[in-house]
């Protein structure tokens, strides 16, 4: 076990160094193309940072992903795959960095990237078993894995909102199921691999991407997401339910957070995939949080849904049955006092509580 926490260790700090000084590269090259992000223009409105900063640190995670696996990885019909797709999927983003592309040209890619995972390398999420009943998804597999694998891709997109936020809330993932594929015995695994490089290569952006940011993801930021989905297609696709709730629990905040935004904008008449400004980061900072204390909440509630997941993965349930407990009282909290589904919600949470202590009186 010993020797298999060194190799482990050998290759997130290896990969770690490889992209923290990559990132240096990567900022004079984005400066240099015009890849910055700048807060006057139309785009960058959206945003919260007051400077223009470097938009290549994405591909700077990429180099760091291919550091590693000419490293530590081995050639496989799989890993050809993730590579391609992984290039597809950088280089539509590279081009939206340069000059922004229209929404409906970068799902295209992405579908075409992940198409090449389905049906080169083999990777389906054909089956689930639940509650002692298999479900077999037949010809149906090979479009639910497509679409899987674009939402993982475009989820993490949407939260990229905040210095750090995104690179922590992946690097979380890519930890938790490092430490669940240790303690069942599979350091060797693809997944593993795959997983302890992204961790290293994801944490040495994150040093550059932190608060203050001295770079951001950019578009690029998709491949994180598309990783994420094909680790949970390798590891966790079944047979069981339970082993495809697993990384899904994970990202319990980008999921949330994308479910909210369509919810919200549904009930606005708006198109679900509109810009705004009503994330749960923006909610947080509305409470007068700073950029750096919000982004620590984020990660501190994403940590519960990971540790989470962890028990669950190891055969103790209650504890996670109790944390789940715990994290769907704070959501509830939330949804009643943020506007991140309705700008009526607050106020009708007061009207409400306002009529129970005008009953408690009476009694």
């Amino acid at each position: 076990m010993k020797i298999q926490l060194f190799n482990a260790a050998k290759i997130v700090l290896a990969t770690f160094v490889f992209s923290s000084i990559i990132m240096f590269l990567m900022r004079i090259v984005a400066k240099h193309i015009g890849a910055m992000d700048n807060p006057t223009d139309a785009e960058g409105k959206r945003h919260i940072h007051k400077v223009a900063t470097p938009k290549l640190g994405g591909l700077g995670i990429f180099l760091g992903f291919l550091f590693g696996y000419m490293l530590f990885g081995e050639q496989s019909v799989r890993m050809n795959s993730i590579l391609i797709g992984s290039f597809l999927i950088i280089l539509i983003g590279i081009m939206d960095d340069l000059n922004p592309i229209k929404a409906k040209y970068r799902i295209l890619v992405h579908i075409v990237a992940a198409s090449v995972i389905v049906f080169y390398g083999g990777i389906l999420l054909d089956n689930i078993t639940a509650f002692g009943y298999s479900l077999n998804f037949g010809i149906l597999a090979y479009p639910i894995t497509i679409i899987f694998l674009v939402a993982c891709t475009d989820i993490i997109d949407l939260i990229d909102g905040l210095d750090g936020l995104s690179g922590g809330i992946c690097s979380i993932f890519y930890l938790t199921i490092a430490i669940i594929g240790f303690f069942q015995g599979r350091s060797g695994s693809l997944v593993m691999i795959l997983s302890l490089i992204m961790l290293g290569s994801t944490l040495g952006f994150l040093l550059h991407n932190f608060h203050p940011a001295k770079i951001f993801a950019g578009d690029c930021v998709t491949f994180m997401g598309f990783i994420i989905g094909v680790i949970t297609l390798l590891e966790f696709k079944g047979p069981a339910l339970i082993s495809f709730f697993v990384p899904i629990t994970i990202l319990g905040i980008p999921i949330l957070d994308t479910l909210f935004a369509i919810i919200r904008r549904l009930l606005k008449g708006q198109p679900p995939f509109q810009a705004d400004k009503q994330h749960l980061h923006h909610q947080l900072l509305g409470m007068n949080f700073s950029q750096r204390v919000t982004v620590l909440i984020i990660y501190g509630i994403n940590i519960l849904f990971a540790t989470a997941a962890i028990f669950y993965t190891l055969k103790d349930p209650l504890i996670g049955e109790i944390i789940f407990v715990i994290l769907f009282i704070l959501v509830v909290w939330f949804i009643l006092h943020t506007t991140i589904i309705s700008d009526k919600t607050p106020q009708k949470t007061e009207e409400l509580l306002n009529k129970i202590k005008i009953k408690k009186k009476e009694l």
